[in-house]
């Protein structure tokens, strides 16, 4: 590889500058590290430069941030790699830095989704966990086998009742705008139609 010319650079916040390069990347870079760098609009840097500064400095920052990033909440894989690119650190270096955290379990897809279902699992349906795990970017296979474990300790229409009971509804005395009303709000959770009007009595 040639040396790498900076094409571009751009002001985006007081101290922090995106560059732009004669290969496609972009780079996020502060203004002291510019200036440390010697980099300007023009410049051309030597291979050894180029792969020291998206490693000592770019690639270590995205660990960095990263790291802030699931202290701040519990993230998917998906989630995460979603916020990195979203900061503008190069594809390669997001996954260099994923692969980072994950190795410390800081990251875990399968941690994740079992927090979730045990967490909102008593108020919403199979149906309905599955597609917001797949929707935070769990693979379906490691959904399903969470769901499958979870339900184990768990029955639907149970979860009905309780819901029922939660929300004060008696369907012995509820009139026709009350199970109206019921209907929806466990329809809007994810359960089956069945499942809720047996739940209800009117099966």
């Amino acid at each position: 590889m040639d040396g790498v010319v900076v094409v571009s650079v751009e002001q985006l916040s007081k101290g922090k500058q995106r560059l732009r390069l004669d290969n496609g990347e972009v780079w996020v870079l502060y203004s002291g590290e510019l200036r440390s760098c010697s980099l300007a609009e023009g410049t051309e840097l030597t291979q050894t430069q180029y792969e020291q500064i998206r490693c000592d400095i770019i690639g270590k920052r995205a660990k960095k941030r990263a790291m802030h990033l699931l202290e701040k909440m519990d993230r998917t894989e998906q989630q995460l790699r979603k916020k990195l690119l979203e900061s503008e650190y190069p594809e390669d270096l997001a996954e260099e830095a994923i692969a980072y955290v994950k190795r410390f379990h800081y990251v875990d897809d399968a941690r994740y989704a079992d927090s979730y279902v045990r967490l909102k699992g008593a108020a919403k349906s199979r149906g309905k966990l599955l597609a917001e795990l797949q929707n935070k970017g769990i693979d379906r296979e490691l959904a399903c086998r969470v769901l499958s474990e979870y339900e184990d300790e768990r029955d639907e229409q149970q979860m009905i009742l309780e819901l029922m009971r939660k929300r004060n509804y008696d369907p012995q005395t509820a009139s026709l705008q009350e199970q109206r009303r019921m209907y929806g709000y466990l329809m809007r959770r994810g359960f089956q139609s069945a499942d809720i009007c047996r739940a209800m009595g009117r099966s």
